[in-house]
C-alpha cells in the first residue's frame, strides 16, 4: 500500500487463526490501522492477496466482507449515543438480518446473551453517551460481535481503560474466542494485554513485519525491542 510516493505497506502477510487472539503491535506510523483498512476494504491495495475463511475478497467493498464474516472496531468511538447500550447491540444483529445468504438469528435472544458475555447487564438500558470510554468501548465489541464474524479486528479496544479494566478485557477476549471459534487480530498498546491475551503476535514497523511468534519469543527479541518494546 503506498500513498503518493511513500510506501505505507510492503510486503505484509499475516494470518488470524480461528479460535485464537493475534497481535498486531508497532511504533506509531508503523501501518498497523493502514493494514486495518486495507483489510476491510476501506483502502485498496496497490498489490496483494486478501482472503477471509478461504475466499478471496481483494476486490470486494466494505460491505460484501462484512457479508463474508469480517467485523471491526476503530481508534475512534463509533457508537450511537443516544441509543441505550442494548440498542446500540440490537441494531448490529438487526442489519445482520437483511443479509440474506447467511441464516438469520433471534435478534432479542442474541442481543441478551451478548449482553450477558460482555459483562454489560448492568448499564444495557443506559444511553451510551453516559459510559465513560472504557465502558463504551466494550460496547463497540459487543455490537461487532452481534454481526456473527469470522474475524474481528479489534483497533486499539484498551485505550482509555485502568489496569484493572483492561487486565479484565484480556480475560474477556480469551473468552470470546473459546465460546465463539471466531479470529481476532488485536492492535494494541498495551504490551502486557497482547503478551497476555495472545497466542501469536506480528510485529510491524516502517510498514514491514520485522517479526511475528509467540509473546515470548518476541517479548526477548533485539529486534522488537530495539524497535518498539525498549528495555526496562
Amino acid at each position: 500500500m503506498a500513498f503518493g510516493g511513500a510506501q505505507v505497506l510492503s510486503d505484509v502477510s499475516i494470518s488470524v487463526p480461528s479460535g485464537g487472539v493475534t497481535g498486531l503491535i508497532g511504533p506509531n506510523g508503523a501501518g498497523k490501522t493502514t493494514l486495518f483498512n486495507v483489510v476491510s476494504g476501506l483502502l485498496a491495495p496497490k498489490s496483494g492477496r486478501i482472503a477471509i475463511d478461504g475466499h478471496d475478497v481483494t476486490k470486494a467493498g466494505p460491505a460484501s466482507r462484512a457479508r463474508r464474516g469480517l467485523a471491526r472496531t476503530y481508534q475512534r468511538l463509533e457508537l450511537f449515543t443516544s441509543l441505550t447500550v442494548r440498542d446500540n447491540i440490537r441494531v448490529a444483529g438487526e442489519i445482520r438480518n437483511t443479509w440474506g445468504r447467511r441464516g438469520r438469528i433471534d435478534v432479542g435472544a442474541e442481543t441478551d446473551r451478548t449482553v450477558e458475555l460482555m459483562g454489560l447487564g448492568d448499564v444495557a438500558e443506559r444511553e451510551v453517551s453516559e459510559l465513560p470510554t472504557a465502558r463504551a468501548r466494550v460496547v463497540e465489541v459487543a455490537r461487532a460481535l452481534m454481526t456473527q464474524p469470522k474475524v474481528l479486528l479489534l483497533d486499539e479496544p484498551a485505550s482509555g481503560q485502568t489496569e484493572q479494566e483492561t487486565e479484565s478485557f484480556g480475560k474477556l477476549l480469551r473468552q470470546i474466542v473459546d465460546e465463539r471459534e471466531l479470529a481476532i487480530c488485536l492492535v494494541e498498546h498495551d504490551v502486557g494485554l497482547v503478551m497476555g491475551a495472545c497466542e501469536s503476535i506480528y510485529v510491524l514497523d516502517y510498514g514491514e513485519i520485522i517479526a511475528n511468534g509467540p509473546p515470548e519469543r518476541i517479548k526477548n527479541d533485539p529486534i522488537v525491542v530495539d524497535a518498539y518494546l525498549g528495555t526496562p
